[in-house]
């Protein structure tokens, strides 16, 4: 499989800029900026398709970086763009197999989201864009086999800018993967926590500009720009990036729900804006259905979730409150769970939510207590989740999660209070890549009282899994400091699902 790093990427841009054909009586503009800064990305990917992406920037940039909270909006250029795209075979494209053009629209943040379609399964390939006298970096992308007999994708979540750098970023951009899944909080609407290394420099995003803003911020590290150029990504939201513990259409500092829904809309369009989605979701951002399914061949099936838009508000009291006809998913998502799960004929089948799903008492001794913004205060939600998993019989089901700015690794249970029952599936959660970990004492008392939960570890960093005919093996990847730019990365534990046997093994 090929490898390049940033430094390739630009340079192969630069020296193959000579063979973009004419743009004719395309609209553009000689540009005294890259307008490119953001970077490039690819994701969603079809055995015959994939979703590339980029977004110009044409206004002035100081409110992002401003320390007055009350900065005026940045001035916007009102004027639609257009970009020339180009997939190719190779890295220098002399082996093009598809381009075109997109009218960027002021609209959506001058985003350019293209679905390239009729490609081989399995490949590949290189893309890039123009406008005028600018050229983008090069990014590189791959479809979904149709077959294959092992495949390797990292998980990741929970970036918050100010914490930390995104050395683990770095790391990653430089492994041999087919695929990224970040599992939300990709960006943080507020500041918190100490020792910040930067500076988000402005308040809390309520406006579409300022959501915009925000990401601007985000994607303008070389490190994320780099995993992005690497690999195609999926992606699904938690809720930092509308606001901290929302549920559907209420948050705990929006009393107004009127309010707090326009702020959500915008916050979806920005999200939208900003990652690799097909453009079809542009339909609407009242509600935005993130949920979907990805088939790799006959080795691998993933499930995106979206626990976020359509959950029941959170509890006010003990867990032991809830009721049945509380969801976390929404009735029309667990019934589309069950029968994509129904259906597979996949090898494992990865379901990629946002958190742990297994039972977390985070109390010492006989007294109990819960994270009631995660499943343990959906407890008749997370039951039907494992009711759709037994009985589908879908083989090897694995989930995935992240939230919780710690490792996980996990035996799920139909009954977590009988530990002689045999798990049903198995679970991994990986650490934040930068947003504070909780304290070793909190995640010993999990492990003490929570005899499912096999390992747990406060390290930043991410997980990578390698799923082959006979295993998924898993990888927790840590950062030594994730205050120090390029910090260095290794594996610090490893384990195991052995085909048909759930449950996780440390090796």
């Amino acid at each position: 499989m090929p490898r390049i790093d940033r430094r390739s990427l630009l340079a192969c841009g630069l020296a193959a800029a000579a063979i973009w054909r004419p743009l004719g009586r395309a609209r553009a503009a000689s540009f005294k900026a890259d307008p490119f800064s953001l970077g490039v990305a690819s994701g969603s990917p079809r055995a015959n398709s994939v979703v590339i992406w980029t977004r110009l920037i044409l206004e002035d940039t100081s409110a992002i970086t401003s320390a007055d909270p009350f900065a005026p909006a940045p001035k916007r250029v009102a004027e639609p763009m257009d970009i020339e795209w180009m997939v190719a075979e190779d890295e220098t494209f002399s082996k093009t197999v598809q381009s075109g053009l997109f009218r960027a629209v002021p609209e959506f943040a001058h985003s350019v989201h293209v679905e390239v379609k009729g490609l081989k399964p399995g490949r590949w390939y290189f893309y890039r864009f123009r406008s005028g006298n600018a050229t983008s970096p090069v990014g590189r992308t791959r479809t979904a086999p149709e077959g294959g007999d092992a495949f390797r994708f990292a998980f990741a979540s929970c970036q918050q800018y100010e914490q930390g750098f995104y050395s683990a970023y770095g790391e990653m951009a430089r492994s041999d993967l087919d695929l990224v899944v970040h599992l939300g909080d990709y960006i943080y609407e507020r500041s918190y926590g100490n020792e910040l290394v930067r500076q988000h420099g402005t308040g809390v995003p309520s406006l579409l500009y300022e959501f915009r803003d925000r990401y601007a911020l985000y994607k303008s590290d070389p490190q994320l720009q780099a995993a992005h150029a690497a690999f195609p990504w999926l992606t699904i939201w938690d809720d930092h990036e509308v606001t901290n513990n929302y549920a559907s259409d209420r948050a705990p500092d929006a009393p107004n729900p009127a309010e707090f829904l326009d702020r959500r809309r915008a916050a979806y369009q920005a999200w939208f804006e900003h990652m690799p989605v097909p453009p079809a979701l542009a339909a609407g951002f009242d509600a935005l259905r993130i949920y979907d399914h990805y088939r790799f061949g006959n080795l691998l099936s993933v499930s995106l979730l979206d626990t976020r838009q359509y959950r029941s508000p959170q509890l006010q009291g003990a867990a032991g409150n809830d009721q049945a006809e509380r969801t976390m998913l929404g009735p029309a998502q667990e019934e589309w769970l069950a029968e994509t799960l129904g259906m597979s004929q996949a090898k494992w089948n990865v379901i990629a939510q946002q958190t742990l799903v297994s039972e977390r008492d985070t109390k010492v001794g006989p007294e109990t207590g819960y994270n009631l913004d995660g499943w343990d205060g959906y407890r008749a939600a997370r039951g039907r989740l494992l009711s759709a998993v037994h009985s589908s019989a879908a083989s090897n089901p694995i989930v995935i999660g992240g939230d919780l700015h710690a490792f996980y690794a996990a035996d799920i249970k139909r009954d977590f209070a009988d530990e002689k029952t045999h798990p049903i599936a198995s679970e991994f959660v990986c650490g934040s890549i930068t947003s504070d970990a909780p304290s070793e004492a909190s995640l010993a008392t999990a492990l003490a009282e929570n005899p499912h939960l096999k390992f747990t570890s406060g390290k930043h960093g991410y997980a990578i899994m390698r799923l082959s005919e006979r295993s998924a093996e898993v990888d927790f990847i840590g950062i030594a400091d994730r205050k120090q730019q390029n910090s260095p990365a290794a594996v610090f534990q490893r384990f195991a699902v052995v085909d048909g046997a759930a449950g996780v093994n440390r090796l």
